[in-house]
């Protein structure tokens, strides 16, 4: 994929947009945020991976790398169809707007669609519902009955059931799912409503013309319906656990490096088959969105390979992955691949040729760009057109935090900004921010990606992720009064259009 015309775009999670019911949705919060898109002249809508989330509500270690996160229904889709009554709706409880409280509105969400659930079951009509499980029944049985096992056997991860559920024993699998029809309905249900919403959002965004960037991660959770019904797939033990695990070594950010805990995949095994999974993964998101960022692109050159019982990332080693040989094989499939390298860390000259030989475009983080030592390449004035350049992602602090930090407390970023950009950085924090968006919409990159954060220049307290703890992440809403705040509106499309990244009539 190469970029041609110069573009912009915003990166908001769609759990962060606002709605009525704790969390954003699929149904009226994704047409408001579309009409903001719109009115700003953006062309791109970044969000993180859409799959039902597992430890630590973290998109990135999810149940499945097919399904879709259920708790992203809009029930007022489901009264629309006929699956919940007016009166259902009517005690929907009072949920927090700045954060989303997972528990609280699983639970409400949870007796809401099974309601829903039962009151479709009666249709007498359903040859969509048929017709769906069909065409998906590659990823979605084993999903559906993955999730039914998990409830009876109270969340415990797969490894952790009796043997022969754990080793899918044909019949005990055969006997749980003839005991456990209804169950294992209620999650096919689910994922029927999903995509149906999905493609009426899909649909509306593509009739706008707003490209939707979604994310791959690399790596799987470990206790997720693809490492349970592919354990041939996965570097695992006899007892399931894994036996290596992924991550990255120390660097300038984290001493200690990151110690992901996902099991690393059996490249020889995939390649027997001509990486099927990994074509069919792509081929699957790529019918629910238009660009996919692959997330940690360097670890499909070499990864970081952890002994599973180390608790840090330090002792590990680096192992040639077959990147070339995937890539190839995808390739097969796409003139062009609508991929982008999420080419950050560790990026070694064999990775930039990989990244190269398929016509990747690459990431820049303008957060990254001033800090001394750096090659002339990573400067914001050096940035190539083949890029896609964001003022920080969801494992950044905002921008605002990051000036307040960082760029306040280290004198030779400080400076550096001053001398090539003539931003004081002790100056309003406010001012300061959106002229560091002026830089960044100043690149030479294609695109430009602003989290939604720093339009609003929120600080530290409205960061998505803190990476390497668990707690507290992945909660951030954005307020429903910015989605329709006219003056920030205008202030964007004009930054947007003063830098000629404004949307381009179309023939």
């Amino acid at each position: 994929m190469i970029l041609s015309e110069k573009k912009a775009g915003i990166l908001l999670h769609v759990t962060s947009l606002p709605s009525s019911h704790g969390i954003g949705d699929l149904g009226s919060a994704c047409k408001e945020w579309l009409d903001f898109l719109v009115k700003t002249e953006q062309q791109y809508w970044q969000i993180l991976p859409i799959h039902p989330v597992g430890f630590g509500e973290s998109p990135y270690q999810s149940f499945s790398a097919f399904a879709g996160e259920e708790l992203l229904l809009d029930p007022e889709w489901m009264r629309e169809k006929g699956y919940l009554t007016s009166s259902e709706l009517k005690n929907t409880p009072i949920f927090d707007d700045e954060v989303v409280d997972y528990q609280k509105i699983g639970e409400w969400k949870e007796k809401l669609f099974y309601q829903a659930f039962l009151r479709f079951r009666k249709e007498s009509g359903a040859n969509d519902f048929a017709q769906f499980c069909e065409q998906h029944k590659d990823w979605l049985d084993d999903y559906a009955l993955f999730r039914a096992i998990k409830k009876k056997e109270k969340e415990r991860p797969w490894h952790q059931w009796p043997e022969k559920l754990k080793k899918r024993d044909s019949q005990v699998i055969r006997q749980f799912s003839e005991e456990n029809v209804e169950l294992i309905q209620y999650y096919l249900f689910l994922q029927f409503c999903f995509f149906m919403q999905w493609q009426k959002m899909k649909k509306k965004y593509t009739e706008q013309n707003i490209k939707i960037i979604g994310d791959l991660p690399i790596f799987v959770a470990h206790d997720s319906a693809d490492v349970w019904a592919n354990s041939q797939l996965f570097d695992l033990k006899e007892d399931g656990t894994p036996r290596v695990v992924a991550g990255v070594p120390p660097d300038y950010f984290s001493v200690t490096g990151q110690r992901w805990g996902n099991p690393h995949y059996k490249w020889n095994e995939m390649k027997k088959n001509h990486y099927n999974w990994w074509s069919r993964r792509l081929e699957h998101l790529l019918t629910m969105v238009d660009i996919i960022r692959i997330d940690h692109f360097r670890g499909f050159e070499a990864y970081w390979e952890i002994p599973e019982e180390e608790i840090t990332a330090k002792n590990g080693r680096w192992i040639k992955a077959p990147g070339d040989e995937l890539f190839k094989e995808l390739k097969k499939q796409y003139s062009s691949l609508p991929l982008i390298a999420e080419d950050l860390g560790i990026i070694t000259p064999s990775v930039r040729a990989l990244k190269k030989k398929f016509g990747l475009p690459g990431m820049k983080i303008l957060q990254f760009s001033f800090y001394p030592g750096l090659k002339k390449r990573e400067r914001p004035y050096e940035y190539e057109k083949n890029t896609f350049a964001y003022s920080g992602t969801h494992d950044n602090d905002t921008l605002v935090g990051w000036i307040q930090t960082e760029a306040q407390e280290n004198k030779s970023i400080a400076l550096r900004i001053k001398k090539q950009h003539g931003i004081d950085v002790y100056d309003n924090v406010e001012k300061t921010c959106w002229a560091l968006l002026e830089v960044l919409f100043s690149t030479n990159a294609g695109v430009v990606i602003v989290p939604m954060q720093d339009y609003l220049c929120l600080g530290s307290e409205a960061r998505m992720n803190y990476p390497g703890t668990i707690a507290n992440n992945w909660r951030w809403r954005v307020k429903k009064e910015a989605i329709g705040d006219e003056f920030l509106a205008v202030k964007i499309k004009q930054l947007t259009t003063k830098l000629n990244r404004f949307r381009k009539k179309r023939n």
